[in-house]
């Protein structure tokens, strides 16, 4: 397969692009602005070739060049994805503006990135022949409801993030019946896990804090609930979003079908980080924050059924795995 990866420099994009060359003899075509994760970022999971977003001239369509390319580019440049995505067998769109906070701050911002940015990679689809999408989605577009959440529940997204990704889920939908491409939303839980350096998330950043010796910071009283989900887990069930048949123009939730405090998840973590030798940090707290949920736990039912996909990485062994890759590549990550 050739696969089209959109924002695979970041955290679930190198994780991703790893296990694709691990596991098939595909080719990988990444797109990212290199804002966030870098190219070192990608170096370390991948030798790629770079091409020039601007080549028109290239046959876009020829994948021979190396396995693994990288195309620097905004995903606002619908041009640009109609080129890059020719001759893929399938988009996988991680790309996006993440967090309830920086669209809160820019909402419009946040509009143009994870609408925009979806709209013209569906378009490239349509216009590249290109029948199945894959689209990074969240719990967010459901908003505040009592847990667990389904794909049933009507959306009512508590902040623009969560409007901007129901948005995107509806474009999946409507390209899926209007234009048959076989689309597929999924709804990530909390994500965390290695190469996870430059997340934004809470257990990357009480990992990185614990070990710069920095407190814990937690908004309100730590009784608020996620489903955290680890990395290799998502990246499971996006490999089979990619390829199961019979699933385009679905939704599915994508965690763990566990709801964890944030408080129950710094217990966690502290017995993770002394089992490696990390004093745990003290706890402060602060005002919780605008456009936050106040329990937020999946039904991944579907996802067993329909995708074949269930988490196999507990959140004990998961926060292990995380602490102890953040320990072998402290001063190089």
């Amino acid at each position: 397969m050739r696969w089209l990866i959109t924002g695979g420099c970041g955290f679930i994009g190198r994780n991703l692009v790893r296990r694709v060359l691990a596991d098939t003899a595909a080719a990988v075509r990444v797109v990212d602005d290199v804002s966030v994760g870098t190219r070192e970022d990608l170096r370390a999971v991948a030798d790629y070739v770079e091409q020039e977003a601007f080549e028109r001239a290239i046959d876009w369509a020829d994948w021979s060049r190396s396995r693994v390319e990288l195309v620097a580019a905004d995903i606002r440049r619908g041009a640009i994805a109609r080129w890059v995505a020719a001759g893929a067998d399938v988009v996988v769109h991680l790309a996006a503006n993440t967090g309830v906070g920086p669209s809160v701050e820019d909402p419009l911002g946040d509009c143009t990135r994870n609408v925009i940015g979806t709209l013209n990679y569906l378009e490239a689809c349509r216009h590249n022949g290109i029948k199945r999408f894959v689209f990074a989605s969240s719990g967010a577009p459901i908003g505040e409801c009592t847990p667990p959440i389904h794909e049933e529940l009507p959306a009512h997204p508590v902040s623009p993030y969560g409007a901007s990704k129901l948005a995107g889920e509806a474009y999946c939908s409507a390209y899926a019946r209007s234009f048959g491409i076989e689309t597929v939303a999924l709804r990530f839980g909390n994500a965390y896990g290695p190469l996870s350096s430059h997340k934004a998330s809470v257990v990357a950043k009480f990992i990185r804090e614990a070990l710069a010796g920095e407190p814990w910071e937690i908004y309100g009283d730590g009784r608020q609930t996620r489903d955290f989900v680890y990395v290799e887990d998502m990246v499971a069930a996006i490999m089979r979003a990619a390829t199961a048949a019979g699933v385009g123009g679905e939704v599915f939730q994508i965690a763990s079908n566990a709801e964890t405090t944030v408080q129950e998840l710094t217990d966690k973590l502290a017995v993770a980080l002394t089992a490696h030798g990390v004093r745990p940090p003290e706890i402060r707290h602060a005002e919780r924050r605008v456009g936050d949920v106040t329990r937020n736990f999946s039904d991944t039912s579907k996802a067993r059924t329909r995708l074949g996909w269930t988490p196999a990485v507990s959140l004990d062994e998961g926060l292990a795995r995380t602490v102890k890759w953040f320990l072998d590549t402290r001063g190089r990550a």
